[in-house]
């Protein structure tokens, strides 16, 4: 009965084909829009993972690592204080205005690092990062430099009307945003930093040796009154603030139904066409003693058959074109972690599902003497 099934449904090579590739723009447009809508929401966090600290310590009442809620001068001593923490560093992180030599403005995202360990400096690509204790030094990142007129080390330009003199390019990736990445001392950030009462926006922290991240975060919390969040837990912070409070979610999801509406439709039309197509084959085999249950079999077969190699065309384009158009340093964000991968392989199968009820229901309704008409 499987091949009966089988050669069914490639005898059609018309509706076969329309299936097939039905489904295969369907899957390609469903692993699409899920990455991209994935890979916006993770560059959200890239401020955090650029970092690559531990522990977070922030104001209790931070909703993600964009919101700039300062800290006192002392919450640092408090957290080094804290037992079960090895080493505690400070972090300014906020976003500056920049005028470049060209006249024009530029919004960039300022780091301040601790003035001993700079601790958070990324990789660099040119340039020495190490000359950062010089005065008036800064590091570019090379994700969005093209704002900035693509600086070499030696160019200038200012922040707060204080000039800032670039000594090295590092490797960092797009976030969110898009702003240009710029890297200081933590005293020189300052300076360039609008002035505030309290500038300090993070205290960086690690674990002692042997302790567990998650302890160690309680124990800041309880000691000083602050939010402790290891790495995970604050990127998760973040995107969950843009999951929560943009139009993203709504909007991916509103193109995402639709894909799925229109294929339904689609696949449902030619499956049924595909019924109506066969229903002799279907009377003969009910003429001979094929119970419903069996016909039901090798249609949901048909259905499944037709859904796997749709999908598999289709994810085969997807993953070809986050290749080609995605990655760290591409415009486009793309990223397509294995739960995008299992809701759009449910998602097609469902669909295929879904359609072939009608013409299960054709077939399960048929009448055996339809084999004897005309």
């Amino acid at each position: 009965m499987w091949r009966i099934a089988i050669k069914m449904l490639m005898g059609d090579r018309s509706k076969y084909f329309t299936l097939v590739s039905s489904l295969v723009v369907v899957s390609f447009l469903f692993l699409q829009q899920g990455s991209i809508f994935c890979g916006l929401i993770l560059r959200t966090a890239r401020p955090v993972e650029v970092v690559g600290a531990p522990i977070w310590v922030s104001d209790p009442q931070l909703r993600s690592v964009d919101e700039n809620k300062p800290l006192l001068d002392t919450d640092l001593q408090r957290v080094r204080s804290v037992p079960g923490v090895k080493w505690a560093v400070p972090l300014l992180l906020q976003l500056v205005s920049a005028h470049l030599p060209d006249g024009n403005f530029q919004t960039v995202r300022l780091y301040g690092l601790d003035n001993d360990t700079f601790f958070g400096r990324p990789m660099m690509i040119s340039g020495n990062g190490r000359l950062l204790t010089q005065d008036q030094a800064v590091i570019i990142g090379r994700a969005e430099s093209e704002k900035l007129n693509n600086p070499k080390p030696g160019q200038v330009f200012e922040m707060n009307d204080n000039q800032a003199r670039v000594v090295g390019i590092a490797d960092v990736p797009r976030d969110f945003f898009s702003y240009p990445f710029v890297y200081a001392s933590y005293d020189r950030a300052l300076q360039y930093a609008p002035q505030q009462r309290k500038q300090l926006n993070y205290v960086l922290a690690a674990p002692a040796d042997g302790m567990p991240v998650r302890e160690v975060t309680r124990s800041i919390h309880e000691a000083t009154g602050l939010a402790a969040y290891s790495e995970e837990e604050f990127r998760w912070l973040t995107m969950g603030y843009y999951l929560k409070n943009t139009g993203i979610p709504v909007s991916i999801g509103i193109s995402l139904l639709m894909v799925f509406l229109v294929g339904m439709s689609i696949v449902g039309q030619t499956f049924y066409q595909f019924a109506l197509q066969n229903e002799r084959y279907f009377g003969a085999l009910k003429a001979m003693g094929t119970s419903s249950m069996t016909l039901t079999k090798m249609i949901l077969l048909q259905a499944l058959l037709v859904g796997l190699v749709g999908y598999g065309v289709g994810a085969g384009l997807g993953g070809i074109f986050g290749l080609i158009a995605g990655g760290q340093d591409s415009k486009i964000a793309f990223a397509t972690p294995w739960p995008m991968v299992v809701i759009s392989f449910v998602a097609v199968i469902a669909i295929c599902l879904l359609s072939a009820l009608i013409s299960i229901r054709k077939v399960v309704k048929l009448e055996p003497a339809v084999v004897f008409r005309g």
